[in-house]
């Protein structure tokens, strides 16, 4: 990954996963100054494979980021390493990125793709089997825990949903209702009639042994045995550093976490701010964060031809003079600057 770092460009997209990748490869395909800030801390870094990616099912995750990147630099984007802390508006309207360590860039525009933080239920044991044999969604990795006997632990609003899911995949699935109340109702007939049994008390731990998960341990210290468990974590948007903007996460309608909102097309309510990925979008996988990366990296450029066509109509209905002339040398030199 490169260390350079121009001064100002086009876009700065902040988050070099999927999202900020594909967002930057169509505008450096349009010809747009951009530079792609990662901090390295992907969220999938613990999986084996990216799994549902047509043509790239079980790719570690690692190789599909190096390829991307070096995809955005055969278009002439910058890749670099560091951490955005805070983001300010110019007084010219466009941002000031600074990063950890004290480097500073200047953007007209920005796409935030810094993805979420994955909060996990307090239970020994669970953090250091995460993306292994303890799991969470059904399309990244149930296929790899068909036909196991799979857990389901309850840590959220969408627990019982998640058990049916995995459901579809294994005739072996136990709900454990931990902490939570038993599940009733509706809720309650559907595991039932699924085969889905419900275990009561709180977990206590996970059981390891040769390096794989064995076994839930319960308070009373009973051991159920388990080759997988599903959890459903809490899942919170990085984006403090937006703040500055006045643009902060805020709670997702599921209840699943925090996320920044956004339109459609990843415009947030604060001009020149664009999102995609699951900094948005919660339960975007890999393929859905890659599109919505290009979708928003095409309204970036479509916003900047705007702009630009309405300060060149601008310029040419001035009058003729020195004065006029010396703005639209000093336009040209703007550009210059921004990389174009």
């Amino acid at each position: 990954m490169t260390e350079r770092l121009k001064d100002a460009y086009d876009v700065v997209v902040v988050g070099g996963g999927a999202a900020g990748l594909n967002g930057a490869l169509m505008l450096a395909r349009s010809r747009r100054s951009v530079v792609v800030v990662d901090a390295g801390s992907p969220r999938n870094a613990p999986a084996e494979g990216v799994h549902g990616l047509l043509a790239r099912d079980g790719m570690p995750p690692a190789e599909l980021l190096e390829r991307g990147r070096a995809e955005v630099r055969r278009y002439g984007g910058h890749v670099v390493s560091g951490t955005v802390t805070e983001a300010a508006r110019d007084e010219g309207g466009g941002f000031t990125v600074a990063l950890a360590g004290g480097r500073s860039v200047r953007a007209r525009r920005l796409l935030v793709t810094t993805g979420l933080v994955d909060e996990l239920p307090d239970v020994p044991g669970l953090a250091e089997r995460w993306g292994r044999d303890v799991v969470h969604c059904p399309y990244c990795h149930g296929w790899e825990v068909r036909d196991r006997a799979i857990g389901v632990l309850s840590s959220g609003p969408t627990s019982v949903h998640q058990a049916l899911l995995f459901r579809q995949l294994s005739d072996d699935v136990v709900f454990f209702a931990h902490t939570a109340p038993r599940p009733g109702g509706e809720q309650a007939e559907q595991l039932a009639a699924r085969g889905v049994r419900v275990v009561d008390g709180e977990v206590a731990a996970l059981e390891i042994a040769d390096d794989r998960l064995v076994g839930v341990r319960l308070a009373d210290g009973a051991v159920v045995a388990r080759d997988a468990l599903a959890v459903a974590s809490r899942m919170t948007a990085r984006g403090g550093f937006l703040a500055g903007l006045g643009l902060r996460p805020v709670e997702h309608p599921t209840g699943a976490g925090e996320h920044v909102p956004a339109d459609a097309v990843g415009r947030t309510d604060v001009p020149g701010v664009w999102v995609a990925g699951n900094v948005t979008d919660l339960s975007a996988q890999v393929g859905a964060a890659a599109a919505a990366g290009a979708m928003a990296g095409a309204q970036i450029n479509a916003d900047l031809v705007a702009e630009e066509a309405r300060d060149a109509v601008a310029a040419r209905r001035e009058p003729f003079s020195a004065e006029s002339e010396a703005r639209a040398c000093e336009a040209v030199l703007g550009a210059l600057r921004h990389g174009l």
